[in-house]
Order: structure tokens, then C-alpha cells, then sequence
């Protein structure tokens, strides 16, 4: 069996070069797990690796949807899925690349996403406004204590969502969240670094993508149209907010930094979770000979050393 090599971590880490490089050693082939880089035209923004820098090393899902639509991890499941599927039966080692925790987890686990009713999404929104999110809260912790215990009370979309499911399947709403079970077997490395360093790589990387022409991609995109997604995106927002004079260009890339470190601790939380991941240091010079000894273990079922990993630092540190 041939395990589906995922490269996760939060922003900034150097995911898509080091999943560049084990797609070169094992003759594999880049699988986009980055909700941003569905999208077309979204390059500058995303940190997209330009084709020239890919080092002939096919990508799938890259550029697959109109910045006017809404991404949906539902359809990216079957979506990437049948990519993997299919490099598998070629004997091509899929190398999956992204920091959505939800689209990863979506691919490679065992993860059901329950239909939607718009009729009945609507009552519960309306119902938020009429009552407040903490009846609806108190509501939801009646009938699935774990799903209220994950979701705050004032997070009013989530709120709806796990009375919706319930509403729809008479099952629990936790029922159908994540499980560390794997559908699709595969072999995770996290990618991870002291908060100080991501920190100057973040701000590092905002001022790449507005010297690098960010401005000017955020103006062809509004041109063409741009979906609810892709404008609130992270960097995306701080531009047009620019573009309208709302921000001036240096309050436009502090706001970016800020957000994307947000948006980093985030990813950092989501992935540290999981136990099955391996964690290994961005900035070890032997990165790459280092996963792919992770990726030799994983294929001869050994275990993970007793200290395998660096401690992950940028988890609420």
C-alpha cells in the first residue's frame, strides 16, 4: 500500500518547497490542500509557487475555481479524492501541500458533510436575530452537549450550522466533525518553527506580495468580480480596504501581518491536535533528507522515534 504524503503546518513555513522536493524524490505529483489557491488569479496573495519554480513537478487543483464562486471543502473532497485516486492506480505517489486544516482533513479522513436546507437555515438565522445567539447556544447544548462545547456561544454561523445538521440528520451535529481516522492512508510532516522566526517570515512575505504586485492583482480581481470568500481572504480584505482609501499602504501590510499571524496560530492549533503528525524543524539545512526518512519509516511500518519532532514551538507559545 502506498501511503499519500501530506506536508501541513502553518503559513510561512516553506510548505510548498519541501512538498516540491519529496514529489521530486519519490516521483510523486503536488496536491493543493490550500483552500486560496483554488482559485484563479489569486497568485501574489496565496504565495501560488509560479510554474517555472514547480521544477516540472505536476500540481492538481491549482487555479480550479472562478474568484467569484464560493470554495466548498465538500466538493474538494471528491474533487481531490478522485486525484488521488487516480495518481495511486499510475503508481504516483500523491503529495499533498496546504495548511487548510478542514480541506486536509476533509481528504484525507473519515469526514461526512451533511446536506443543507435553505428553508430551515433561514428560520435559524432568523431566529438569531429575533433571540440571540445564546438561546440558540442554550439550545444546542441540550441536544449535543460535545458540539456546544466546541463551538463559543457567540459564534452565531457555527450556532446554525450544528442546529441545522441536527435538524436535517436527528443525529448529533459532533457526530459528523472530524475523527483522527484515516480514509485515504497517508503519512503527515508538519512543518514548524520558533514564534520569533515565523513571526519576520510572515512580514517577510506580506511586503514580497505588496513589492510583488499585490495591489494590482486585487484590482483585476475586482474587475472580474470577487465572491464573499475570496474578499475577505487574508490580504485580500487589507487591499481592497487600500484600494478604497480606507488604509494607506502601511496600515494595509501591518493589518496583513497581524492577520496572517493570527491566521498562523490558528493553523498551528488545528494541526497540533493531531497526534499523527510529525513535526520536523523549517529551518533544519537537512529538512528534506529528514522527511524523507519520515516518509521511509511510515512506508516500512516503524514507529515514530520516542523523540521524533521538535517541540512545537508555535503552539501557544
Amino acid at each position: 500500500m502506498t501511503l499519500v504524503v501530506a506536508v501541513v503546518g502553518p503559513t510561512a513555513t516553506g510548505k510548498s518547497d519541501l512538498g516540491i522536493a519529496l514529489a521530486q524524490a519519490l516521483g510523486g505529483q503536488v496536491v493543493n490542500a490550500d483552500a486560496l489557491q483554488l482559485y484563479r488569479g489569486m497568485d501574489v496573495g496565496t504565495a501560488k509557487v509560479p510554474p517555472h519554480e514547480r521544477h516540472g513537478v505536476p500540481h492538481h487543483l491549482l487555479d480550479v475555481l472562478d474568484p467569484r464562486e464560493e470554495a466548498s471543502v465538500a466538493d474538494y473532497q471528491v474533487q481531490a479524492r478522485a486525484v488521488v485516486a487516480d495518481l495511486l492506480a499510475r503508481g504516483v505517489r500523491p503529495v499533498v501541500v496546504g495548511g487548510s486544516g478542514l480541506y486536509v482533513r476533509a481528504l484525507l479522513d473519515q469526514l461526512d458533510f451533511p446536506g443543507t436546507d435553505a428553508d430551515v437555515r433561514a428560520a435559524l438565522e432568523a431566529r438569531v436575530e429575533a433571540e440571540g445567539t445564546r438561546a440558540l447556544h442554550d439550545e444546542l447544548a441540550a441536544a449535543d452537549p460535545a458540539a456546544a462545547e466546541s463551538i463559543g456561544p457567540r459564534n452565531a454561523r457555527r450556532i446554525v450550522r450544528a442546529l441545522e445538521v441536527i435538524a436535517l440528520t436527528g443525529r448529533p451535529y459532533s457526530a459528523s466533525l472530524p475523527r483522527h481516522e484515516y480514509a485515504v492512508p497517508a503519512v503527515q510532516i508538519g512543518l514548524d518553527c520558533a514564534r520569533e522566526t515565523l513571526d519576520a517570515r510572515v512580514a517577510g512575505r506580506v511586503d514580497r506580495m505588496w513589492d510583488g504586485g499585490m495591489l494590482a492583482e486585487v484590482e483585476a480581481l475586482l474587475a472580474h468580480g470577487l465572491g464573499r470568500t475570496a474578499a475577505r481572504a487574508v490580504g485580500y480584505a487589507q487591499a481592497v480596504a487600500q484600494l478604497r482609501g480606507e488604509l494607506d499602504d502601511a496600515g494595509a501590510r501591518a493589518a496583513t501581518t497581524a492577520a496572517t499571524r493570527r491566521l498562523a496560530r490558528k493553523q498551528m492549533g488545528w494541526f497540533g491536535r493531531d497526534p499523527r503528525v510529525r513535526w520536523l524543524d523549517a529551518q533544519d539545512p537537512a529538512l528534506v533528507g529528514r522527511a524523507l526518512e519520515v516518509v521511509r519509516q511510515a512506508d516500512a511500518g516503524e514507529p515514530a522515534p520516542p523523540d521524533a519532532g521538535p517541540v512545537r514551538r508555535t503552539l501557544g507559545s
